[in-house]
């Protein structure tokens, strides 16, 4: 029997072949109709037989394309309107958009064999792209994903590649981002004076590589940015990277041309290697102590035992691993501590001075992104998302929001994102990083306008950080003036512990919420940073903390870990003291000590503490160093064997755990066993005082919580009846705060 129907389908539907998908999909069950994009999603109107419209609805929903994600559908029988043929529409736009961004997806295996095959047309065209792979939120402008709101489309299709967008035996059947080396985006290689070196695409890549093997250092532009290169396994000219890119310590991620050179030098796990071949394709962080290649590792990751790592995902990339006999390192294009670059003219005025040369292009990115990082747990293999930015961002896709207000959520300053929920979807930003930088800033700035242009929405509800100071607060109460919304503040780590219940829905349950983070402006004016609290019936409440102790010489105390350790250690400690501080300082700081009013619950400082007590550092040349030293003095450990540095379940004092080291160390138990015994002090403390107050549930968010020795810990502590929650789609650290905020603005009395 012959019936009409009407299919809407919701989601992460488009720019990833899905129309095509349909379109394919109708010919196999013979049913005729049309199929668009529009601001909800995809449209479809079918008429046929009406066994085989229901088998074709049927498959669509249960076997979609591969990056594609639906969150709603419906089908809907209407007045019999029957069709002679199966037909794209071009997109129609009635409303405001109404459907999920889509992110840069890493190249397929496809088209990686294709720019590799010189009998292929598309031989070393590095912007090879099909429906299932290329990028798509870096070039957006508009919605819905169509070529006409993309940069790309200032690069027309050839006749062969319009013959490919709309023939649907073609992989490349209405491929928003197809592209071939007649129409398409062009190579440059030139040098810091703006002289070309190379144009051909058949010898760009070649010459490059050369260059990299030469000792130099090349800024290439991929399509979500600039990245610079260099030998990994040259010493000299990592050095000279870390110098001119003002980056004394912190790891630089590395590239490696192939999954099978990268599992030649080191050991992968299941999941990392999952990872690392991902449509997201993140920097992995994995273990270095069993690499068996020529990586200069002192200088790549210095004083560490593992290694970001990753693996082509764009045909630039991919073209130059081609090329590679070595490993190199791929980090951000930019000046430490400033946003990426997308831009040619920016690049070669502020990077002249730290490159050797530049591979440019002419195809703009108009959401410039760093590379997103995760590392799983050693024991358990826990997901811990470091960064989340390309191929994650700009949809978070796993929570149904039911609210009619706009809200707009500015996050926090050091590790910033911003969260927009214009619609029946919630956005979030890539990472942005410190606003404290000008550059940064301003990037923020650019974006939230971009979001709120692309969405033709003005926010009615703007939520800040309680924090006087913070550049997002001070934005956001300014935009407030500017559209007439309602201005929230909230405190920072009820932010953090509303994230983690958003994550998990966990809104109908008794939990305890554990923060351990650096800093957040506390209710009572201290500094928070190592708090419990319990979250039941809507309602969130600070039921415990680290004791509070001095908090010296502001945002320096988070940048000298030795400062931290001046405020707990006791006066049995100024033999160590001394040979840490001048005698001046040591003067002025006793003095400063003894007047101090304000104070702080801050677990990362008391990590500072720690690692300062143990020589491990006294500076930290980025966030978080001391930290990471800390938990890579770690080799292996046995629970059964270590103890806790507290006598009591009931108080959290930081210097009792100090007191307690500085007594191992004076009788000379080593760093790695102290190290293990303090990460298991906290994770024991926890799961003690879980037991103690009858919880059930414990959802852990803040930056502490990277940690994955202590993830572990938790897991292996934590008896059977104790469920416990860390963030998997989302950064523990202050990336999730702007989520967190709009999670306790609707659930939190």
């Amino acid at each position: 029997m012959l019936k009409a129907y009407k299919i809407a389908i919701s989601g992460q539907v488009q720019g990833v072949g899905f129309r095509p998908f349909v379109y394919n999909l109708a010919s196999k069950f013979s049913v005729n109709g049309t199929v668009t994009n529009n601001e909800e999603g995809v449209l479809i109107y079918v008429s046929g037989e009406n066994e085989n419209i229901k088998s074709f609805y049927s498959k669509l929903i249960q076997f979609p394309p591969p990056i594609s994600s639906i969150s709603k559908s419906s089908i809907i029988e209407v007045q019999q309107t029957f069709f002679e043929d199966f037909s794209i529409l071009n997109s129609s736009k009635k409303d405001k958009l109404n459907v999920p961004l889509t992110p840069d997806f890493a190249i397929c295996e496809d088209c990686k064999n294709e720019i590799k095959n010189s009998e292929n047309s598309r031989y070393n065209y590095p912007f090879t792209t099909c429906v299932n792979c290329g990028p798509r939120y870096a070039i957006t402008e508009n919605f819905p994903f169509e070529r006409s709101n993309t940069s790309i489309d200032e690069f027309p299709m050839c006749d062969c590649c319009k013959d490919e967008y709309t023939n649907p035996d073609n992989r490349r059947f209405h491929s928003q981002t197809n592209t071939c080396s007649t129409c398409g985006i062009h190579l440059v290689l030139i040098n810091t004076e703006g002289e070309t070196i190379e144009t051909s695409k058949n010898d760009i890549f070649k010459n490059v590589a050369n260059l990299l093997s030469e000792g130099n250092i090349v800024a290439i532009k991929n399509t979500s940015g600039y990245l610079l290169f260099c030998n990994a396994e040259n010493e000299t000219v990592v050095k000279k990277l870390r110098e001119k890119k003002s980056r004394p310590n912190k790891p630089f991620a590395v590239l490696f041309p192939s999954l099978d050179f990268l599992q030649n030098d080191i050991n992968l796990t299941t999941k990392e290697t999952t990872s690392l071949t991902s449509a997201e394709r993140p920097i992995t962080i994995i273990s270095s102590k069993n690499y068996k290649g020529k990586i200069a590792l002192n200088l790549v990751a210095p004083e560490l035992n593992q290694l970001g790592v990753m693996l082509p995902y764009t045909g630039v990339l991919q073209l130059l691993a081609n090329q590679l006999t070595f490993p190199v390192i791929a980090t951000s294009g930019n000046i430490h501590g400033s946003p990426i670059i997308s831009d040619n003219n920016e690049v070669i005025d502020k990077l002249s001075n730290v490159t050797d040369y530049f591979l440019q292009h002419n195809l703009k990115i108009t959401h410039p992104q760093d590379d997103s990082v995760v590392k799983f747990s050693d024991k358990f293999n826990q997901e811990v998302l470091f960064r989340r930015s390309r191929g994650f961002a700009p949809n978070y896709l796993n929570i149904s929001i039911q609210s009619k207000e706009k809200i707009l959520a500015l996050g926090a300053d050091l590790k910033s994102s911003f969260a927009f929920y214009p619609n029946n979807y919630l956005y979030i930003s890539q990472y942005l990083g410190n606003l404290e930088n000008y550059d940064v800033y301003n990037r923020f700035t650019s974006e939230v306008n971009s979001f709120i242009n692309i969405f033709e929405q003005q926010p009615e509800v703007i939520l800040v950080d309680k924090h006087p100071l913070y550049q997002s607060s001070k934005f956001g109460k300014e935009l407030a003036v500017k559209t007439n919304s309602k201005l929230i503040e909230i405190q920072h780590h009820k932010a953090h512990f509303s994230a983690i219940l958003g994550e998990y829905n966990l809104f109908n349950k008794k939990v305890l919420g554990v923060v351990f983070d650096g800093t957040g402006y506390g209710e009572d004016a201290q500094i928070w940073g190592g708090e419990f609290f319990n979250y039941e019936e809507s309602t969130i409440e600070r039921i415990h903390h680290l004791e509070y102790f001095d908090w010296l010489l502001g945002d320096k105390m988070a940048k000298e870990p030795r400062l931290a350790l001046f405020s707990l250690a006791s006066d049995e400690m100024d033999t160590i003291l001394t040979e840490k501080f001048t005698s001046n300082e040591f003067k002025t700081y006793q003095y400063l000590k003894k007047g101090n009013k304000l104070k702080t619950s801050s677990v990362g400082r008391l990590f500072d503490a720690v690692a300062s007590l143990l020589n491990i550092t006294n500076y930290n040349t980025y966030e978080g160093e001391a930290a990471i030293l800390l938990e890579n003095s770690i080799e292996n450990y046995n629970l059964t064997r270590c103890k806790s540095y507290l006598n009591s379940s009931e108080v959290f004092s930081p210097k009792e755990i100090i007191s307690a080291i500085y007594k191992d160390l004076k009788e000379g138990i080593s760093t790695k066993i102290i190290s293990v015994n303090f990460l298991f002090t906290l994770a024991n403390y926890i799961i003690e005082f879980s037991k103690n107050n009858n919880y059930k549930h414990i959802a852990f968010s803040g930056g502490v919580f990277q940690n994955t020795t202590l993830v572990d810990m938790l897991i292996e502590l934590a008896p059977k009846e104790i469920k416990l929650y860390f963030h998997s789609n989302l950064s523990p650290n202050d990336e999730n705060i702007s989520f967190g905020q709009i999670m306790y603005y609707l659930k939190i009395k």
